[in-house]
């Protein structure tokens, strides 16, 4: 066992209700590791789950799926990583978290930290990152196709256009007024405002007859399901956010696919080689970023002890701020 101090989650949903106090972590496993956080990374699943938590979770429960910091501890069967190493991770969510001094995360978790990299970049990319990367991968035949990203004022939208811009797509976006300068730097041919109620009537006028290859939602079911007449003849639904239960389309029309992306289910049903793919994927995009060839949304660091407050302004205002609480 080993003693840290951590903001616990007490049954209620609101994050101010987060108490901040002295617990005990689970004894480390051999395939796991202890990290000493540096930096924690807040996310639209922090607020979100602790309204809906898994069946695991207790009162005092700590919540948070990002960080990074260094090994401080290994299990007995960790041989290919060494105490000091700066890591980031993306926790599994039925476990500790990252709202804590120190969490246990398993080794095969772990991404490599570039030294050229802050420990706040390093902290802000695990799930925005690693979600757009596998909502990317579910669409074959990129190059030379058209897309749109729905709702990609916030970080999984960014880095999204900027991954299918590098596979050659034609991307379109939605967003907010305020984020359609900073998509088009990124490569979004051009950024639609969702507050306009006919932008898909100005998306089909640009795309002069043709039709989507694909549409990747991170607004919502109904959101998502809207999308669907937009796409041609075997074309790609993936939702972000929330599961598409049935084809918005009709039987024998289009015949598109839909696709239900779902980062923390990795935790419990990926495989070795699926974890090998994801982990080199994310160590590519922190290289990429510390090259200045992949660009990060907006962060905003916070103090460890202003958390809560963070991460309820969040709650209240997803202005694309991502926040990062440095310990």
């Amino acid at each position: 066992m080993f003693t840290t101090e951590a903001w616990l989650w007490q049954e209620h949903a609101e994050p101010d209700a987060l108490e901040f106090k002295e617990t005990t972590l689970p004894a480390l496993k051999a395939d796991h590791v202890l990290i000493k956080n540096k930096a924690v990374g807040l996310n639209p699943v922090d607020w979100k789950i602790l309204a809906s938590p898994p069946a695991t979770w207790q009162s005092g429960h700590i919540p948070g799926v990002d960080g990074m910091g260094e090994i401080i501890a290994l299990g007995a069967d960790v041989q290919h990583l060494r105490v000091g190493t700066r890591v980031a991770y993306h926790t599994d969510l039925r476990c500790a978290g990252s709202f804590a001094r120190h969490t246990v995360v398993a080794a095969h978790a772990l991404i490599p930290i570039p030294e050229a990299l802050t420990d706040t970049v390093a902290a802000a990319l695990p799930c925005p990152a690693m979600t757009a990367w596998q909502a990317m991968k579910r669409i074959p035949e990129l190059a030379g196709n058209s897309v749109l990203v729905n709702g990609a004022g916030g970080a999984v939208g960014g880095i999204l256009t900027q991954l299918l811009t590098q596979a050659n797509a034609r991307v379109y976006a939605t967003a907010s007024e305020r984020h359609h300068s900073l998509l088009n730097q990124k490569g979004a041919l051009r950024t639609f405002d969702y507050h306009q109620t006919d932008w898909q009537e100005q998306l089909l006028a640009e795309l002069k007859g043709h039709s989507l290859h694909a549409a990747f939602d991170l607004v919502n079911q109904q959101s998502a399901e809207s999308l669907g007449h937009l796409l041609g003849y075997y074309g790609h639904l993936v939702s972000v956010q929330d599961r598409v239960e049935t084809s918005p389309v009709e039987p024998f029309s289009t015949s598109i696919s839909l696709h239900e992306i779902a980062l923390a289910a990795i935790h419990p049903h990926g495989s070795a080689a699926q974890w090998q793919q994801l982990i080199a994927a994310a160590v590519e995009m922190l290289n990429q970023i510390s090259r200045g060839e992949l660009l990060m949304p907006t962060i905003k660091i916070v103090a460890f002890a202003a958390l809560p407050e963070a991460l309820n302004a969040m709650k209240q205002n997803n202005n694309g701020v991502k926040y990062v609480a440095e310990l």
